[in-house]
Parts: C-alpha cells; structure tokens; sequence
C-alpha cells in the first residue's frame, strides 16, 4: 500500500493504474512536444498511443548522454523555452555541456 498525496491508502491496482496514466502522459507530451522523441518514436514506429500497459515501456528508446549533447541548448525541453525559469548545465569530461531547464512547476515539485 501507498499514501497519496491526500492520505488515502492506494491499493496496488490503483497505483498500477497511476503509474500507466503517468507514464501515458510522459510519453504523449514527449511525443508531442520534443522533435527529438517524435524523430525516434517514428523511427521505431512507436506512437503514444502503443503503451498500454507498464511493460510496454520496454518499447521505449534509451536516451544517452551523446543525445542530450546533441540537442544543445534547449532540443529536449517540452515547454516553449519562455516557460523555463531555471536552467542547469554540466559540462562533464567532454566539454560539451547538457542543459536541464525547469518550469515554475518543476521548481515547486522540488
């Protein structure tokens, strides 16, 4: 069992169910919103509508390190970039930094 937000006790279908809802919505906005994983869904004929159930994110493509690089600065944001109010980068080893950018939202889920 788990606590929701509004403590109350959530059974393992009910969690089940919203972890699928979750990752659902993740893969459509990604989808929708991200030239990068709408590019890769279609390469792999993969279209949101196709996870039905959590196993299914076994379809999903891995996204690497090289693949946030290559979408310097700001290719993997699933927001118009006016809605970043906080912006991370890393350099790493490479020199070629990754960049994370943060919504209001974001920042107070944190």
């Amino acid at each position: 069992m788990i606590w929701n937000k509004k403590a109350e006790c959530m059974s393992a279908d009910e969690i089940e169910e919203l972890q699928l809802q979750r990752l659902q919505a993740v893969v459509k906005r990604a989808y929708e919103n991200v030239p990068y994983y709408t590019k890769r869904f279609n390469n792999l004929k993969i279209e949101p509508e196709d996870i039905e159930t959590l196993a299914d994110i076994e379809k999903l493509p891995f996204t690497s390190k090289t693949d946030l690089r290559e979408a310097y600065p700001f290719g993997m944001f699933a927001v118009p970039t006016e809605e970043i109010v906080e912006v991370h980068t890393t350099s790493g080893t490479t020199g070629k930094p990754t960049v994370s950018g943060y919504t209001e939202s974001d920042i107070e889920l944190w």
